[in-house]
């Protein structure tokens, strides 16, 4: 009788103690509702909010965010969610009108507000007709995260905007976002040490569009050119802006073209193949799946960094 009451009171005890531990996870209904545009805002909001928030993706992952077609879905996902996470900085262009639609205006919280934003660098040539300002993205480089310093603006935005929206877990909103913080110190420290081993005179950049322009300013890189001569992925170069980028390329001794995964290669491995310089595949605007070399933005920037030096050392 003595073991039977022991069992008893251990099946009781063990009982009692998975539902408390059950009762500490947040669940579905419990959870704050978020929609963010990009996989990598998505990632970092991920990464701040916990447990307590339930991120929904807007763009799929491999899209590319400025030539992005928003589906009928979409309204209804802005709708049905508490808060709106963007990039902001005119990145997400579609953005807007699908807000009025949705009624959702008042939900979105650009992650990149407070973050000073550079103009695009112009290279003009002898003769050369300035087609290229049409190209020019109206309030500078929506890029902000290509430097990991402007992500830690994000989470700052980020956990004020969760925060307000739910009190309740502050602490450790606060709590989540001062730990990845210091990821992002640690991973700007890494950006550093691997950047001292590639020589001055070999830091030329050329992307297929202006994506490296945050990077380049804090990291001490040049962004020589791009296919584009724009910071949108949508525009469309002429033969003679192909050719002085060609030149320019030449002339600064430049080694690699970079291409983001999310676009079309032809144009990059064109120029690349012209002028005999290598074509390196990168992560700019979208992470990889889970079981990809950048599944989330740490390790999307790490995989970038080590494509640039083994192709710039």
């Amino acid at each position: 009788m003595k073991t039977k009451i022991t069992f008893l009171s251990l099946l009781v005890i063990a009982v009692l103690l998975l539902s408390a531990c059950g009762a500490a996870a947040p669940s579905a209904d419990d959870r704050l509702q978020v929609l963010a545009t990009t996989s990598i805002v998505a990632d970092v909001v991920q990464q701040v909010g916990g447990e307590y928030v339930d991120v929904t993706l807007l763009l799929p992952l491999g899209t590319d965010p400025h030539t992005f077609e928003p589906r009928p879905q979409d309204a209804v996902a802005l709708a049905e969610t508490q808060i709106v996470f963007a990039n902001g900085a005119g990145l997400e262009e579609f953005l807007e009108p699908l807000l009025e639609s949705a009624g959702a205006v008042g939900k979105l919280i650009e992650v990149s507000t407070g973050i000073e934003l550079l103009a695009l660098e112009e290279h003009h040539h002898e003769g050369e007709e300035t087609e290229g300002e049409e190209h020019l993205h109206e309030g500078g480089d929506p890029h902000t995260w290509m430097d990991p310093n402007n992500v830690l603006i994000w989470v700052d935005n980020i956990a004020a905007a969760l925060i307000a929206a739910d009190p309740e877990h502050a602490a450790a909103y606060q709590s989540n976002a001062e730990a990845y913080a210091a990821s992002l110190r640690d991973l700007d420290a890494w950006i550093r040490s691997m950047v001292d081993q590639i020589p001055m005179e070999r830091r030329g950049l050329v992307s297929d569009h202006a994506a490296f322009g945050y990077f380049a300013d804090e990291y001490g890189f040049l962004q020589v050119g791009t296919i584009t001569g724009s910071f949108s992925t949508s525009a469309a170069p002429s033969a003679q802006e192909l050719a002085a980028l060609e030149d320019d390329i030449r002339n600064f001794g430049v080694h690699a073209v970079f291409v983001g995964l999310t676009v079309n290669p032809e144009l990059a491995a064109q120029v690349a193949k012209d002028t005999g310089v290598k074509l390196v595949s990168i992560y700019h605007a979208s992470l990889s799946d889970a079981n990809g070399p950048a599944a989330s933005y740490l390790e999307m920037m790490r995989f970038n960094v080590t494509a640039i030096m083994e192709a710039l050392k």
